[in-house]
């Protein structure tokens, strides 16, 4: 059984990476929630000075350890042991399926973990990058990742919440979505301005059909542009473009009162709405 590493050595944190490295105890805390395993595969985005790396290699895991910092990514890859491959390298500037294409040759049915301490700055796009590699290739079983509280909050939104939005309409087609962990600034050396989150998404299919996916996503971005209209409203510019019938008769057919709000519909809602956009058959 492989022993635990001692703690990672700290360096100094450097801003404009947007650097905050987490403490011991959270990590411990971090670790106990993702439970890693002898065998398993993990992409790790932003591994910084290898304090989940490290525990990860420790549990048996496989690790592709993504880190932006060059000299961090140095340094990492002086202590890690040979389960680890470390990719000094911008993670939206990856392909993430071939990243953990290479440890996956001949286990097809062995998808890939993924674990990290987002960049703040950068989490919505590293999230939507990875949401999309899941559309196309289905590589991943599930991610625990660290964001900004108000990021975590978007992430998790429910219909009728402030923070409900297209990155949870989006998340809840590919995943089940919970927030597991709350941090204070406290939990980081240097202590970050705001408050952070981990969330836990567990990969699965979508549970309503989407039938054409471009369009649902037209459909979604264009009621939350305009998210304090009614839906008739703020649907209307989109449906005049796209389909001969009138709004209105769009959303009697996808079974929608005209005077609600865009926030107020589910996932199942919107899929129906975006079908009556949908060209008919031939």
């Amino acid at each position: 059984m492989p022993t635990a590493p001692g703690p990672a050595r700290r360096p100094p944190a450097r801003k404009r990476f947007g650097q905050h490295f987490l403490e011991a105890a959270w990590v411990s805390k971090l670790v106990a929630r993702i439970g890693p395993a002898p065998g398993e595969l993990f992409l790790e985005i932003g591994a910084g000075a290898g304090q989940l790396t490290l525990p990860l290699a420790a549990a048996g895991a496989e690790v592709v350890a993504v880190e932006l910092d060059r000299r961090l990514a140095a340094r990492l890859q002086a202590i890690v042991p040979a389960s680890v491959r470390v990719v000094a390298a911008d993670v939206l500037d990856q392909d993430l399926a071939r990243l953990v294409a290479e440890p996956r040759a001949g286990r097809p049915d062995r998808p890939a973990r993924v674990a990290g301490n987002l960049p703040y700055n950068v989490s919505t796009p590293i999230l939507r990058r990875l949401l999309e590699t899941q559309r196309r290739h289905a590589c991943f079983q599930d991610a625990t990742l660290m964001l900004q509280r108000e990021v975590a909050d978007r992430v998790v939104g429910q219909p009728g919440a402030r923070a409900y939005g297209p990155l949870a309409i989006l998340t809840q087609v590919a995943a089940q979505a919970e927030r597991v962990l709350a941090l204070p600034p406290g939990a980081f050396r240097p202590p970050p301005r705001v408050r952070s989150a981990v969330v836990a998404l567990r990969f699965r299919p979508s549970p309503v059909p989407i039938g054409d996916r471009m369009l649902f996503e037209r459909v979604v971005r264009s009621l939350f542009s305009q998210r304090r209209k009614t839906v008739l409203n703020a649907f209307s510019p989109l449906a005049r473009s796209v389909s001969p019938r009138p709004p209105r008769e769009l959303l009697e057919r996808a079974g929608l009162a005209p005077d609600r709000r865009p926030a107020t519909l589910d996932l199942a809602e919107l899929a129906r709405l975006a079908d009556t956009l949908a060209p008919p058959p031939r």
